[in-house]
């Protein structure tokens, strides 16, 4: 079959166009070719997916306090901010697997330029955030918390404040996404507790004795991101990175960012119509929903630590022409991605009675809470094992894949039975189920692919 660039593959070469090792072949530093363990790069990963929405938790347990009206008012803003997040996080997830197929064939320089043009994009994307949520703002929250209110005057307070941080956020994915193609995972773990630590210091000190309110926490917000992202910036000044913006660098790399962002894009779309079916619900279901969400957020970055370590060593190991290396590295993090399922769903059970009250003491908002529990606690095991085997085709850039099976899910369970809640009166328990339904269907998809050898045959395209 031909290559992606038309010409015949060389006879000598692996699936997917990729050459064989030489026996003996060193790596770009000089070492034996051997893959990291999915641990060592997995642990630091951890630390800093977990990073943010662990502030997030902490961040709604300060302002739940304040009631349940600013409850709601972080649901709305702080979900429409996610929500950009999380729908341009193709800035760290293409980001590694560019760097990373560089960094395996021992060309560190080119994974650092990635970087760079990386961050340019992140810091033009951000400035077009930003100056989106000023204009929008209000409508965008009165829609998402159904309509004027008290919750969405919060959220829009909260959302214009904390969206001066958009740009920064950005740069620091695009951070990330480098530096883990080149398998320095321990560093941005420095760099992201230090600015988590910051807002963790300033949230309840503002909100609280400062008496600046929910608008505080988006203040203390902003200034974490402020630290985070200088510290990734001052790492690629010390690399001696050229610092010259490539158009056609940074077009390439929205280009192969483009099923990421749709896939992002559908994803972020079911998560916003679900919670505006909650809000529509009542103040109660909003906030256990605002609730049980960020336990889920935090507990999928959790368990995403895997891909992390699944893209970073794929990428490499097709990089230097190592497909079996690939294929052995999905079956590992399929093992500890389900495992640490299993253990996070016991967990979860075990502390049911425990958790939600951390965050209010409203029984309204706890009965809530309750029915949604048992749905985030069982599918824990599935989505262990999705989100590793998503690393996995990451890593192989079979990123089209991944984005059809998404928007399919999407449409066939989630958003379906999220509409359908309200009308028929299911409430969360209905929203709950097509999650539940979301992740089944991936996870049926992305067996079936990497049970095969296409995803080997589908790497990404790396140009200057």
């Amino acid at each position: 079959m031909p290559s992606q660039t038309g010409a015949e593959p060389d006879p000598g070469t692996a699936p997917g166009g990729l050459r064989p090792p030489r026996p003996g072949a060193r790596g770009p530093a000089g070492l034996a070719s051997r893959p990291a363990s999915v641990l060592s790069l997995a642990l630091p990963a951890l630390v800093v997916l977990a990073a943010e929405p662990l502030y997030l938790l902490v961040d709604t347990a300060v302002v739940g306090n304040l009631g349940t009206v600013a409850l709601g008012g972080l649901a709305v803003g702080g979900g429409l901010l996610a929500w950009a997040a999380a729908l341009l996080n193709f800035l760290a997830y293409g980001t590694t697997a560019r760097a990373a197929r560089r960094a395996g064939a021992g060309d560190r320089a080119g994974a650092v330029e990635e970087g760079v043009q990386a961050t340019w994009l992140a810091l033009g994307l951000g400035v077009l955030v930003l100056a989106l949520f000023q204009l929008l703002a209000g409508p965008l929250t009165r829609a998402l918390a159904g309509g004027a209110g008290p919750v969405a005057t919060a959220g829009e307070e909260w959302l214009r404040v904390a969206a001066l941080g958009a740009p920064l956020l950005l740069v620091s994915l695009a951070g990330n996404g480098w530096l883990r193609g080149v398998q320095e995972l321990r560093r941005p773990v420095r760099y992201v507790v230090a600015g988590s630590l910051l807002s963790l210091v300033l949230c309840p000190l503002l909100v609280h004795p400062a008496g600046l309110g929910l608008v505080g926490s988006a203040v203390a917000n902003v200034a974490g991101q402020a630290l985070t992202a200088a510290l990734f910036v001052r790492r690629l000044l010390r690399e001696g990175a050229t610092w010259t913006a490539r158009p056609r660098a940074i077009v390439r790399q929205l280009v192969i960012g483009r099923d990421l962002l749709l896939r992002a894009a559908v994803l972020q779309l079911s998560f916003l119509v679900a919670a505006g079916v909650a809000a529509r619900a009542g103040t109660a279901a909003l906030g256990a929903h605002q609730i049980a969400l960020q336990l889920f957020f935090f507990l999928a970055l959790v368990l995403d630590a895997y891909a992390i370590a699944a893209q970073t060593l794929v990428g490499h190991a097709l990089g230097g022409g190592r497909p079996e290396e690939a294929r052995a590295t999905a079956r590992r993090v399929v093992l500890w991605g389900l495992g640490t399922g299993c253990l996070v769903a016991v967990v979860l059970l075990a502390l049911r009675d425990v958790v939600p009250p951390l965050f209010t003491d409203d029984p309204a908002v706890l009965a809530q809470a309750a029915v949604v529990w048992w749905f985030l606690a069982c599918f824990q095991p599935l989505a262990g094992v999705v989100f590793a085997l998503d690393g996995v085709l990451m890593g192989a850039g079979d990123v089209g894949y991944l984005r059809t099976v998404t928007i399919a899910a999407a449409l066939v369970g989630f958003l379906p039975l999220s509409l359908l809640a309200g009308p028929l009166g299911l409430g969360l328990a209905g929203i709950w189920t097509g999650l539940t339904l979301f992740i089944a269907l991936r996870l049926l998809a992305v067996l079936v692919r990497v049970a095969g050898d296409r995803w080997l045959g589908a790497p990404e395209t790396v140009r200057r």
